[in-house]
């Protein structure tokens, strides 16, 4: 296993996801199968695995309780336990914030405090290694800086208290949302996260513009944790089309394989999570965690082919000449990032980014005159790609 300093820490560069443990059948929700669970958790921790990532609504909330009696069996100062509090699922009725769900009590909590004491019990244990704000993102935001609920506030006190070692946030949300979040919070606090975790692999680099958000955290001196590294699995079931460069490049390598490595040439990435769920999936990338062999530049150049099979993508630079000539004011790189990843998938994470978008904010605000165009070093047909995208989010229209 290859490791990483962090702090006065070394951190397996392989992380074990929480969220796809084996479950008892394949119906959506079935129980967690403690026993092949156990397993798989026992030959991650015997073949150097020592990070750990669960969250409040894992597993509808029994990814906590299991992880944490999964791991007793082990000394606490070998191994790294990661959760997150669930803002983005709080939701303010009569004037209170409250959450509720993912909890075997069917307790309603009201504050943050109860929450995190909440989730310290239901792990076992006396202090998370690491914890997180849960996504970040356009639609959390202003539950995450509201003063009144005092979410940070919370956990910086328990973070004062040794309750928490290192304090940090995910994020599915854009790269100028995280940027503006770090800076409002620094200016309220001063520079308190150790770490963020983001969607990152060779696909999201452009299609959800994960690069931009690997250089905010980066110039911000932050390290990045990395989830969905093969997005869900995705990316191990490619087409024939797909795959065909890669096969041609490498008949041995897995995509997985692929996946992987691509992220090894990253230096500021500190651990890549993959919610691993059964033995085969395990060993695989504990293989190729084993040894240090990024991506190559030819080999970045065979995965520019996969991505250009899987997407026909508007090879928007986010250089912004266009913004200024926009008489709607409309952030257009921003919405071709978007036409790019409805291309592929109208997923969960851009239909959450167009529901928090207001109208003149969104591709249907294009009112067509193409000023935009002459100043498009790309010569991309700006107004026609809105056009085309207006209609995908609007068929009816």
């Amino acid at each position: 296993m290859l490791f990483k300093p962090f702090h006065d820490k070394k951190l397996s560069t392989l992380g074990m996801g929480c969220m796809r443990l084996p479950a008892v059948s394949s119906e959506w929700g079935a129980p967690i199968d403690d026993k092949k669970a156990q397993e798989l958790i026992d030959h991650a921790v015997q073949n150097g695995v020592n990070y750990f990532d669960t969250s409040w609504f894992y597993h509808g909330g029994d990814s906590e309780r299991f992880i944490g009696e999964a791991l007793k069996k082990y000394p606490r100062d070998t191994w790294y336990l990661a959760s997150k509090i669930a803002g983005m699922m709080m939701r303010k009725e009569n004037g209170r914030w409250q959450l509720s769900g993912s909890n075997k009590d069917n307790r309603t909590f009201y504050d943050p405090k109860e929450i995190f004491e909440y989730q310290l019990n239901r792990c076992g244990v006396d202090y998370f290694d690491f914890f997180m704000l849960h996504n970040v993102s356009e639609g959390s935001y202003g539950t995450y800086t509201d003063t009144e609920l005092a979410i940070i506030e919370t956990l910086l006190r328990e973070q004062e208290n040794g309750r928490i070692t290192h304090l940090g946030f995910s994020s599915h949300g854009r790269a100028d949302t995280i940027e503006k979040f770090l800076g409002e919070t620094k200016t309220r606090y001063g520079d308190i996260f150790d770490f963020a975790m983001i969607q990152l692999n060779y696909l999201d680099w452009t299609l959800q513009n994960a690069g931009g958000k690997y250089d905010v955290l980066t110039r911000n001196n932050i390290p990045v944790m990395v989830m969905e590294p093969l997005r869900g699995g995705g990316l191990t079931r490619l087409s024939e089309k797909a795959t065909a460069p890669l096969r041609a490049a490498a008949p041995e390598a897995t995509p997985a394989s692929w996946a992987f490595r691509y992220l090894q040439q990253f230096e500021n990435i500190a651990v890549v999570i993959s919610g691993m769920s059964n033995m085969d999936q395990l060993r695989e990338n504990l293989e190729i965690f084993s040894q240090h062999h990024p991506t190559t530049l030819e080999e970045n150049a065979v995965l520019q082919e996969v991505l250009a099979n899987l997407v026909d993508l508007i090879p928007c630079t986010d250089c912004r000449y266009c913004l200024d000539e926009c008489p709607q004011k409309l952030n257009i790189p921003m919405l071709l990032t978007m036409y790019n990843e409805a291309g592929f998938e109208m997923g969960w994470f851009l239909q959450a980014a167009l529901r928090n978008l207001a109208d003149a904010e969104k591709p249907t605000a294009c009112s067509t005159c193409g000023a935009c165009v002459p100043y498009c070093p790309q010569n991309i047909d700006i107004p026609a790609a809105l056009q085309k995208f207006a209609a995908q989010i609007n068929p009816q229209q």
